[in-house]
This record gives structure tokens, sequence and C-alpha cells, in this order.
């Protein structure tokens, strides 16, 4: 039987930690890249992806011994050029560097401004987002200030650092003792970068934000708007990204801001059968009516069963449109695969909610039956 895709494999295996040894087998001619390699090696079919990135940076400075003043002049003289800096967006870097920052942060808590200088540098061969954050713990005020520099640094994967370093719900990322306002100077200052990279980043990181205090965001927004410093058309595609969760919730501010009545005069008729099976799709139309020309955002919430009872609600977006005529249907397939790896499907009655501009219009419920 074939085996699935392999993330951690992909990113970490014998080419890439022979390339890695190879640059500073080229920075540090007592590097010893073969005992590296075979001792990096050994050990790596047994790790997760995470696991991976702290055995080779623990396997680095096993090689090259010593704190950070010795240790920088080796990393900085080992890294390839920096990432284009013609592009603007999707242009993460190689993970194989991931684990120089987690080298750095082994031994560098005691020389915190070179460790920034080193960090700088390493974000614009891959993203320092994780191993910025023990120094942000350890010294805010040091760390804010030196990010403050950063919005105006000619790289852009260094201003996105100052954003994604200091997110509140950073994936995978350390937690951050950081109150929710102390990075929203900078953010001010990097809405309006010209990159998407960057924005996104500022837009993930209100959307983290919105999580605990929602109106903190919208302010934010509604300011950004009236500074006019960002492209129109820009800051509309980061408003709605940073509105992302606000809007799954249905929350009247967010689909305001969005240019979306909550309470819009219209009405819905959902359309769907009375079964559907797992494995299958459930095919169903929305009909929608207005007095007048109305633009609307609309979800469907799939209300799913889970085993012991308990019901978990999944939001799925349907449309962004706007009803011109006085009459609008909409059409979905929506497909019920029985081996997500999220969760698993299980039979029964399910209801399904038809959310337009955030207020619920519509529902019916089907029979869900087993896989064929």
């Amino acid at each position: 039987m074939s085996q699935g895709f392999s993330l951690k494999d992909q990113l970490f295996n014998a080419d890439k930690i022979a390339y890695l040894a190879g640059l500073f087998d080229e920075a540090s001619g007592a590097f010893g890249h073969r005992a590296f390699e075979a001792r990096v090696i050994a050990r790596l079919p047994d790790l997760e992806l995470k696991e991976r990135i702290d055995w080779i940076a623990a396997c680095l400075a096993e090689a090259v011994p010593g704190d950070l003043r010795t240790v920088a002049p080796v990393i900085i003289r080992a890294l390839p050029e920096p990432l284009d800096p013609t592009l603007s967006d999707d242009d993460f870097g190689d993970f194989i560097f991931a684990p120089l920052g987690e080298w750095v942060v082994r031994v560098g808590a005691d020389d915190p401004d070179l460790s920034l200088d080193v960090l700088a540098e390493l974000t614009q061969r891959f993203s320092m987002e994780w191993a910025i954050r023990p120094f942000l713990n350890a010294d805010p005020g040091r760390v804010l200030d030196r990010m403050e520099r950063w919005c105006d640094h000619d790289s852009y994967h260094v201003r996105r650092l100052v954003s994604e370093g200091t997110r509140p719900r950073l994936p995978w990322g350390q937690a951050v003792s950081l109150d929710l306002t102390d990075p929203l100077p900078l953010l001010d200052r990097l809405h309006a970068d010209p990159t998407r990279y960057v924005t996104r980043s500022v837009a993930n990181h209100l959307n983290d934000i919105a999580k605990k205090d929602a109106d903190l965001v919208l302010g934010r927004v509604s300011d950004w708007r009236a500074r006019g410093q960002q492209n129109a058309e820009e800051l509309r595609w980061m408003t709605g990204h940073a509105l992302r969760g606000l809007v799954k919730q249905g929350h009247p501010g967010a689909m305001t801001e969005l240019g979306y009545d909550p309470d819009a005069e219209l009405s819905a008729v959902l359309n769907l059968p009375d079964t559907a099976r797992i494995g299958e799709v459930l095919a169903f139309t929305v009909d929608l009516t207005a007095p007048r020309p109305t633009p609307v955002l609309v979800d469907y919430i799939i209300h799913f069963k889970r085993s012991g009872g308990k019901v978990s609600p999944k939001v799925h977006k349907l449309k962004q449109t706007r009803i011109e005529t006085g009459a609008l249907s909409l059409s979905k397939k929506h497909k019920l695969k029985g081996n997500a790896t999220t969760f698993k499907l299980v039979p029964g009655s399910h209801l399904i909610e038809v959310q337009i501009n955030g207020r619920t219009r519509a529902s019916a419920t089907f029979d869900l039956l087993p896989e064929r």
C-alpha cells in the first residue's frame, strides 16, 4: 500500500540535511558535515515536524559550539543569497533554515541585540516568526523598539516579521505576553505596505485580535480607511481577510463594515433533498428575493452530528453577490467526504442554515445516510 504525502519528509530529509551541511562546511572548515548528517538522520524518522526543527538546531549547536558571538559569524557566512527582493508575495523561503532560528534562541538569550540582528538576516531566507517570540517575551520593549525600525526595512520579509512575529495566535508559535494593543502602532504603519505578503500578515493579525476584541479591529480598519494611506482595493481585500472570522459568526458590525446590511429587506427559500449519502454530494439551491438591489454575503452552516450526540456547526461560503432584479437563485453541491481527516461524518438528521449578511434567513433538515 502506498503511503500518503508527508510534509515533514518533504521539508526535512537527507537531501535537505546534506544541503544545509554543505553550506556550513563551506562557512566553517571545522564543521564536520558527514558527522552532522549522520547524527541528524539517525533520529529524523522518529520525529514529527516541529521536533525535527529542534533536533537539527541541537545538532547545529553541537557541531559549532559556543555563544552567539562565536557562532553568529559562521551562521551569516553559511547563508545563501536573500530571497528574491523583486517578488511581493508567496515567498516563504526554505524550511531547512527554520532550525537556525531555534539555534539563535538556544545560544542568544544573553545577547538580544545580536540575536535580533541575526534573525533579521535569517528571516530573509526563511520566516523567523517563531524564533522571535521568546525574545519578545523576555524583553518586549527592546524587541518592539527594534520592530519600529524594521517597519522601514528594505526587505519585505523583515517588515512582515514585525506583524507575523507579534500575532496573538500564531500557529505553532509560542504564546506572547503582549497586550493586544501593544503591536497596533506597528500595524498602523504596516497596513499601507506595498506588498501583499505584508498586508496579508497584518490582516491575519487583526483576525487573531478579533477573536478577543471585535470592536478594536473594527475601529482600526475604519481608521485606516479614513487615513487613505493604502490603495483602496487592497484595503478592501485586507478588511475582508481581517474580518473573516467575524463574518463566519455573523457579526453585524463586520457585515456593515464590508457593505452588507444585516437588516436588509429580503427573503430566502432553501431547497434541498430529504436525504444525502456519505461519500456523495448534497445538492441544494437558495432562492433569494428583495424589493430593491441588495448586496448579499451568503454562507451556509451545516450542523454535523458527532459521535456521542454532540453537534458541530461548520460555516461554508456560498456567494458574495448582489440581488439586482428582485430575485436570485444560488446552487451548491457540497461534498460529503467519508474519509475527511478533520472529523468523521455520522449518519442521522442534520440541520442546514442559510446565513445572509450575518442573519439566519432559512433552514431545513436532511437525513445523512451511511456510505454505500
